[in-house]
């Protein structure tokens, strides 16, 4: 029943496939163009772009934050809900054995 199954292969794989013998058929590729990159300007901050910057940056940071913690403190409130049932369960079936 649980006994591994290997796969067989139809197909050899060790054999080898023979290459061309006469390269003279073979054309060599011309060498593709190197692609125009157009010239860009370098990217001035000014100070007003800067602050704008750092509080969208910070904002991103605190928006992360928040969601994360609201993951963790989600997980937390399952994990104690789901010790509360097991407790309360186990109570449940101690009193049901005794014949309660």
């Amino acid at each position: 029943m649980l006994q591994p199954r290997i796969p067989v292969n139809p197909l050899p794989t060790g054999t080898p496939i023979p290459l061309p013998q006469s390269t003279s058929d073979i054309e060599p590729a011309a060498p593709a163009p190197a692609p125009v990159v157009p010239a860009r300007a370098a990217v001035q901050l000014t100070p007003g772009s800067a602050l704008a910057l750092a509080a969208g940056g910070g904002a991103v940071v605190l928006v992360v934050g928040t969601v994360l913690v609201s993951m963790l403190l989600a997980v937390a409130i399952t994990g104690v809900s789901v010790a509360v049932i097991a407790v309360v369960l186990r109570l449940l079936v101690r009193d049901m054995q005794k014949g309660r």
